[in-house]
Order: structure tokens, then sequence, then C-alpha cells
């Protein structure tokens, strides 16, 4: 009690000591100077334009003043105390002064437009600190608060998303881009396509005729690719993911980061195998020894040289993996943006749709769940700027056709799957059903090697078919459609280009 009491007594002689509260940290002299500059020589406006949005203003007469000149000085028309005055309040007041009076006082007193960008960067700085305040502040009334809806894990997953948006270079502002910005960057992109290795816009699966259909994998698409089982999905995914790693090649920034000019660092999520498996395909694709092999340890002493000098060159490419099974769209999401922070990320993949849950509470409804998680990673994809490939399963309506070609409709579960996609691609073999239907011989016809007319049928069907597999395109926003026919190595579950390329896929696009 006297503890307690004591503890009381100290209380007043703390409190006159430190101040009731604390202001966000701003400057209003370094914005009303840097305002002076850009209304006496426009020419400061771009000098912070790049990087200096209305928003980081404090002071929101501030914020309306910048954006209104920077509005006018776009248009190629002058922004001065005249001309901006006209699209401001004129009942409004800054202390004793109009706001014309106010405009005309930071015009003559404007600092010199070589100390605009200093004072944008301060102002900019600024605003950053803010939202790092509102950010914690937030972290702690909700911790506080501890609302049902929201656990201990989702709220670091919401501080992680925050704080990775407010580190990628003020992107978190969410706004508008013009139109101008949006042409820069596509010459930027074209620049880019003509100095990469095969003159693509995207990154190169290391399938030549499916980036000739596709150019690449575009920044910030949602691929879907689909089949049903046994079509070779996975391998599909696993073959582009170790050729985008393994043609890894970084280039130095100007502001020293790294970033990919061929190739690129993968992140890949299996939900459904472990990372050992998925491993012992990789490896089996490379030393063309097939896996089943490998997990009997039914190999050569040549072979296990191979192996060792496949795993080896591994350990150095930049292919990432996580096997968490069954994990929500949020912790994916959570970890790739970490992954991005710490090692980069160019690539993500996912295996696949249908093993992750959601972050809601619509997991009674799985159609809204699907829906959920496509539309998470559509925006996952836009805002850590990478492609992102998710496999998804077909329904089984597929197997009681008799053209087993899939289509958009077999998407299983949503819409949503065909509609959040920018491209979908379906895995096709049709040697998997041929192989099925291979008519029954008796002992007898089998030891005298007698081949029925429906045998010899299947076993010609069977020739054209065997170690192909098509690729349908059958959604691209920023493409053809159509059907790609690559070679497949079911032993080494490899896909690669047929080495005969005489068909004439490429010259019919569908539409």
């Amino acid at each position: 009690m006297n503890d307690a009491a004591r503890k009381f007594d100290t209380v007043p002689a703390r409190a006159e000591k430190t101040p009731l509260f604390r202001e966000a940290p701003s400057n209003i002299e370094a914005e009303q100077a840097l305002l002076g500059a850009i209304l006496v020589n426009n020419d400061a406006f771009y000098r912070v334009s790049d990087f200096l949005k209305p928003e980081h203003y404090q002071e929101p007469l501030h914020r309306k003043i910048y954006e209104v000149g920077g509005d006018i000085i776009r248009m190629g028309k002058t922004a001065n105390p005249v001309t901006i005055k006209t699209f401001l309040p004129a009942d409004g007041k800054v202390g004793d002064m109009t706001v014309a009076q106010y405009l005309a006082r930071l015009a003559s007193e404007a600092v010199n437009i070589i100390n605009a960008e200093d004072y944008g960067r301060a102002i900019y700085d600024l605003a950053l600190r803010r939202a790092l305040i509102g950010i914690g502040e937030d972290m702690v009334n909700i911790a506080f608060d501890a609302p049902l809806d929201m656990p201990p894990q989702t709220q670091i997953e919401d501080a992680e998303r925050r704080l990775f948006e407010l580190a990628e270079n003020g992107r978190y502002d969410g706004g508008f881009q013009s139109f101008n910005d949006a042409v820069s960057l596509a010459i930027d992109m074209a620049g880019a396509a003509y100095q990469r290795d095969g003159g693509l816009s995207g990154i190169s699966t290391g399938i030549t005729s499916l980036d000739a259909r596709m150019g690449g994998l575009q920044h910030s698409d949602l691929i879907v690719l689909a089949g049903r089982p046994g079509m070779g999905k996975t391998s599909l995914a696993t073959n582009i993911a170790f050729n985008i790693a393994a043609a890894y090649e970084p280039e130095v920034q100007a502001d020293g980061s790294m970033k990919a000019k061929n190739g690129g660092v993968v992140g890949f999520y299996s939900l459904e195998m472990s990372s050992e498996q998925l491993a012992t395909r990789i490896i089996s694709e490379q030393t063309e020894i097939p896996s089943s092999k490998i997990r009997r340890g039914d190999i050569t002493e040549a072979d296990f040289e191979k192996l060792v000098g496949c795993s080896q060159m591994m350990q150095k490419i930049p292919l990432f993996i996580d096997q968490t099974g069954g994990i929500s769209i949020a912790q994916l999401s959570a970890r790739a943006r970490r992954l991005k922070r710490q090692r980069g990320l160019d690539v993500l993949v996912i295996d696949y749709i249908q093993l992750m849950t959601g972050s809601g509470k619509s997991s009674d409804n799985r159609v809204q769940e699907i829906t959920q998680i496509t539309t998470g990673l559509k925006a996952l994809g836009k805002e850590l700027h990478v492609p992102i490939i998710a496999l998804s399963q077909l329904s089984r309506q597929v197997e009681s056709r008799e053209d087993k070609r899939p289509q958009l409709s077999d998407l299983r579960e949503s819409g949503s799957i065909e509609q959040d996609a920018d491209v979908v691609l379906f895995v096709f073999r049709e040697e998997y059903y041929v192989n099925n239907m291979e008519p029954r011989r008796t002992a007898e016809e089998v030891a005298a090697d007698i081949k029925t007319p429906e045998y010899l049928a299947w076993e010609d069907k069977m020739t054209k078919v065997r170690g192909t597999a098509d690729v349908i395109i059958a959604k691209q926003r920023h493409g053809p459609t159509g059907t790609v026919q690559l070679a497949f190595q079911s032993q080494f579950t490899r896909f690669t280009d047929l080495a005969d390329t005489s068909y004439d896929q490429f010259s019919h696009d569908e539409h």
C-alpha cells in the first residue's frame, strides 16, 4: 500500500516536466518555402514532382496549392498567385490574411530554385515519419482493444503489409497515376525488353514456343495454370520456376539496389508436396535420372556424381520454397512481402489455389473463399509488381465429355478465377487419355504378338501423341489465345520445346 501511494505521489512531479501531448513532426516553413519557389519559377515543380505528392504536405491549404499548381503546370500554363487563387476558396482566411494575400506572401519570400529538391525531401521524410507514427498508434490501439475478429497473427500481417507499402517508395498513397507516367513506364518496359535476352517484354519461362505466344511472364499478371490430375501442372510450374531462377542475372541500379536483367528470384509455395519432393523433381529433370530411381536409391556411381554436381549448382540459384500446407491468403502475402524485402522477388508460384484458405469468415462458403483468394492474389501481384503463377484444379465434368480438352467453364468452384486471371493456361496431355483406352488382348494374342485392327488403330494414335503435351492459352488480356505444343518427358517430369517445330500452331491464332 505504501509503495502504491508513493507512486501516486510522484505523478504530479513527472507531469510537470513532460508535455501533455506531442505534435506530429512537420515543417510548415519548408512547405511555405517550396511552394514559394514553385510560384516564382515553375521549373521547381519538376524537381520534386516525381516523389512529392499533395498528401505529403501537413497543412491542408498547402496540399491544395501544390495540387492546383501541379495541374496548371502540367497543362503547359503558368502557375502563379494570380492563376492559382481562382481555384481556391475566395473567402478562405490564413490568420489575418486572405488566401490571395497568403499566395502573394509565399511568392515574395520564395527560396532559390536550387534548394527546392532539398525542401521537397524534407517534406517527404516528415510525411513518412507521420505515416510511421500512424501505423504505430494503430498497432498499439488494436492490441489494447483486442477485437475478436482480429487475432494477433492477423494484426502482425496487417502491420507488415502497411510497413512494406510504406517502404516501397511512397506507393502507400494509392492515388491515381497520370497517363503521362503510365506512358513513360510503357516506354521503359519496351527498352528493357529490347535489352533482355530473347527480346521479351516479360520474364522468360525458358520455353521458347510458350514465350513466343505470351511475350514472357508480364509483371503484375495473375497467370492461372489449370488441369486435371496427371496432366503435369506441377511439373510445368516447377520447370518454369527453375528456368527463371537458373537464368537469374542481377544488375546494379543507380540507387545501389539489385534488379534482375534476365531470369529472376522465385518464391514457390508448395502446398501439396514437401520441399524434398519438389527438389527431387527438379534434380530428376536436370540430371535426366528418373525420380522413381532417385527415391528408391536405384542409381549407379555415375548417377550419384551427377546428383551431387546438380545439387551444388542448385544451391546457388535464387529459388525459395515454402511448404506450409493450408496457408491463408494473408499469411502468403505477408511472407511474399518479407521475401521481397529480404532477398528480392521477381516471380511467385502457388501450387495450388484450392489448398489455400481465405482470411475472413467465409470458410463455410467455398465459392466466396476462392473469390477472396483470387482477388487477394491479383492485388498482391500489383502490389509487389511481380507475375504470380497460381495452379488450379479443374472440375470432374471434363472426364464425362468425349472431348477431354478443358474449357474456361471447367475452372473449379468459382468464376472469379477466370475473372481475376490475366492469363489462363490449360495443360492437356492426350497421351494420358489414349493410354487408358488401350484395347484388351488375350494372353494368347500377346504371346503370339497378334494385333487386332482396333489395337493397331490405338497403337497408331498412341504413336502420334506419345511424348507431347498441349498448353492451351484459353485467355490472355494482352495477346492471342491458341495452343502451344510441347514435348513432355514423363520419366523426368520435364516440359521442353518440340525438336520438330514444323507444326503450324503459331500461324493460326484464335480470338
